[in-house]
């Protein structure tokens, strides 16, 4: 089973998309009304849509969630622990691997 790849949407078209919905909003009777109907006309299916709709709203603090930028910074710590970490363990054996050549000496001598 091959999945067809998703296209990819312009930041412009995805806010146009939202503004649509949120302009339009109040003449359906539901959210996800305003949704489906505006959907096919971006060229997206609706839950798409309404992913962006919500990910505007928690950046705009209209809804509780992590923001996008929230998001980024904590990916980039992420990886910085990570980094981090490795150096870390290289530290602990390197030290470890001194440690034990410096016995070997003494113990030598």
């Amino acid at each position: 089973m091959n999945k067809k790849p998703t296209p990819k949407y312009s930041p412009e078209v995805r806010e146009r998309a939202v503004r649509m919905v949120q302009e339009h909003r109040n003449e359906y009777p539901s959210l996800w009304a305003a949704i489906e109907s505006i959907a096919p006309k971006i060229g997206c299916v609706p839950q798409t849509l309404h992913d962006w709709v919500k990910k505007h709203e928690i950046d705009t603090g209209l809804r509780d969630g992590i923001t996008t930028g929230e998001r980024e910074r904590i990916k980039v710590l992420e990886r910085e622990v990570k980094e981090l970490r490795r150096a870390n363990e290289i530290l602990k054996l390197a030290s470890a691997f001194f440690a034990q050549a410096e016995l070997d000496r003494k113990l030598k001598s």
